[in-house]
């Protein structure tokens, strides 16, 4: 059986969004804020409708223990810390002190900091010094496309059976059917390699530029 895809206008996806969570005063005000400061780089912000979903991904799973992999400036881990069980903790991996710089302010306005603990270095390396048990319930990867693999393979080992990993931007605009750049090849190939991962099981969903849920078995 075959469905038609349906088209995502300008129009419908602001009734989307007014239609889900609504991004409210603080979330507004960092979306502008990267936007007129980084407008070069605002597009590495999660979309409101991601932001809502992954708030409602991880109340649902009861996130105690959350590790986020790109965290620029701050949306998304202020997305999941709002969603956290009331003891839980984020760890938040970023190589930049300028762009997170921005996010410990809003995860200030949002009164989400004690929740939250920033590592900045590269998370290849800073992913290592994790425990090595299997003890995180969710994880979301946003970072850095050729090193999704490497990220991958640091958290699987370190997620309990039940947990989910999120990772962003596994559509790459539909590039991952003709890839033009290494950004998009390794995608594609990133893509294969998790369908093909018998630790998890997995499901791809169209919200922004692709999102992949694996569970991890």
């Amino acid at each position: 059986m075959t469905t038609k895809p349906l088209p995502l206008t300008p129009e419908l996806h602001a009734y989307l969004v007014a239609h889900g969570s609504a991004p409210d005063e603080i979330v507004q005000e960092l979306a502008e804020e990267t936007r007129a400061a980084l407008p070069a780089e605002a597009v590495m912000q999660v979309a409101p409708e991601q932001a809502a979903f992954l708030t409602f991904l991880t109340r649902l799973l009861g996130v105690r223990q959350a590790v986020e992999v790109g965290t620029f400036t701050g949306l998304s881990s202020l997305a999941i810390a709002r969603g956290l069980a009331e003891d839980g903790r984020l760890t938040c991996f970023d190589i930049s002190e300028e762009y997170t710089g921005v996010a410990r302010r809003y995860w200030q306005r949002a009164g989400v900091q004690d929740r939250i603990e920033l590592r900045i270095g590269p998370a290849a390396e800073t992913l290592r010094e994790l425990p090595r048990e299997r003890y995180l319930d969710f994880a979301f990867i946003d970072a850095d496309k050729v090193g999704y693999p490497i990220y991958w393979d640091e958290l699987v080992p370190r997620m309990r059976p039940g947990a989910v990993i999120a990772v962003d931007n596994t559509l790459r605009d539909g590039r991952v059917l003709a890839p033009r750049n290494a950004d998009d090849r390794a995608i594609a190939a990133f893509n294969d390699a998790v369908i093909a991962d018998v630790r998890v099981e997995a499901v791809m969903l169209p919200i922004a530029d692709g999102v992949t849920l694996a569970r991890v078995l």
